[in-house]
């Protein structure tokens, strides 16, 4: 009988945990016309931050724009693209510096888009003719040509072997829209290993002027200014603006849908697009994309490009609801928001990064609006120091 009791319970919990994970895993349905009430979430609540000082010396000046965050390393550029890399110690002391700006064998003509294999020390580096790959010490290595039909932006670490990207057809070629927009790309050669297909409609635009929550205005293609490639756990989150459905990749290369858009958008008269954010295992975070037809353009230039409106939701799994969502960052005050839409890490403990200018920091402090770690690492900067950058990471 005491046997016969183990195995019932340890069956019940099976069927239990199984029935969790199908909650959690549901597919979430948005409908785009709902007002959604309102939530207002403190980021120190389900995530746990951290604020690393880039240290300042004559050698290592930089605006910080983060490229990768690994293990032992932050690599960082300055936003003129003057080719320079920074590589930090997690702590934040400068280690080294390289440069291989130029257009011949073993340059980059720009730092369009950076990828850390810190595993296999490498890094590389696209500037759309191509990769190229260096050591972690700016060591030129190898080239990955896009001889392939297409060049790869949004790379993450798939497996030892190879990356997972987006094609950057997909987002810049405005004749036609790409039936297999996400590549699996191998590492060594650039050859792809793996082509992943996403339905799609023909009748969305390929770039909108987005008008921000705060009233501010920003140009942008649409495909590029929100992130299509999202890793998730194990997974992977994929989303073009021409589908209505963001769809999660598996490890054994299937994909299901993972959140839904209702209604569709060809039975829409106005432009509507949804995208996914940073996702967690307390809450996933989207942003719906309105066109406004009310609204005319602030740049005679591009009249026919639609006037979209932005509004942040979030899914709270535990409530099983969507909400209009505002995140706080409790280190301030003044209650600052943070953006649930940072470029993702790529990693399994930093869900996304921002930089904080040393000048801001150093004005909130002396208004005394600073608590906590943030008050303690404003304390010790100069209005001219380095940027800090804060790490945004899962709660384990």
């Amino acid at each position: 009988m005491k046997k016969l009791n183990t195995f019932l319970i340890t069956f019940l919990l099976t069927i239990a945990g199984y029935g969790q994970r199908s909650q959690s895993d549901a597919i979430v349905t948005v409908d785009v016309r709902t007002n959604y009430p309102k939530k207002e979430l403190i980021l120190q609540d389900f995530m746990d931050v951290e604020y690393i000082a880039l240290k300042t010396n004559d050698n290592f000046l930089t605006e910080g724009e983060v490229l990768a965050i690994g293990k032992e390393y932050i690599f960082v550029k300055n936003r003129n693209n003057d080719g320079d890399i920074f590589i930090f110690d997690r702590i934040g002391t400068g280690l080294r510096k390289f440069n291989r700006l130029g257009r011949g064998p073993g340059e980059y003509l720009s730092i369009n888009e950076f990828f850390l294999d810190e595993d296999n020390g490498e890094i590389f580096v696209s500037d759309y003719r191509g990769i190229s790959v260096y050591d972690l010490y700016g060591k030129f290595k190898r080239s990955l040509s896009s001889r392939e039909r297409t060049s790869f932006i949004h790379m993450y670490n798939y497996d030892n072997d190879n990356f997972i990207c987006l094609g950057r057809d997909a987002v810049f070629n405005t004749k036609s829209v790409s039936t297999h927009p996400f590549f699996i790309v191998s590492k060594h050669d650039g050859s792809i290993h793996k082509e992943i297909h996403i339905p799609f409609i023909e009748r969305a635009p390929r770039g909108v002027q987005v008008r921000t929550d705060n009233g501010g205005w920003q140009m942008s293609v649409i495909t590029s200014f929100f992130h299509s490639l999202i890793p998730y756990n194990s997974d992977w989150i994929l989303t073009m603006h021409t589908s209505d459905t963001v769809f999660r990749y598996l490890p054994d290369y299937s994909k299901r849908p993972f959140i839904v858009k209702t209604p569709p958008s060809k039975s829409m008269k106005q432009e509507t697009f949804l995208f996914p954010g940073v996702l967690t295992d307390f809450y996933y975070f989207m942003i719906v994309l309105k066109e406004d037809s009310g609204t005319k353009s602030p740049w005679p230039t591009v009249p026919n490009h639609p006037v979209m409106t932005t509004t942040n939701l979030v899914y709270d799994k535990k409530e099983r609801s969507i909400f209009t969502s505002t995140v706080y960052n409790s280190d301030f005050s003044n209650k600052r928001q943070v953006s649930m839409f940072q470029k993702t890490a790529g990693n399994s403990e930093i869900a996304f990064w921002h930089k904080i200018e040393a000048d801001e920091l150093v004005a909130s402090y002396k208004k005394g609006e600073l608590k906590g770690k943030l008050k303690e690492v404003a304390a010790e900067l100069e209005e001219d120091s380095n940027p800090i950058i804060m790490f945004v990471k899962y709660k384990n």
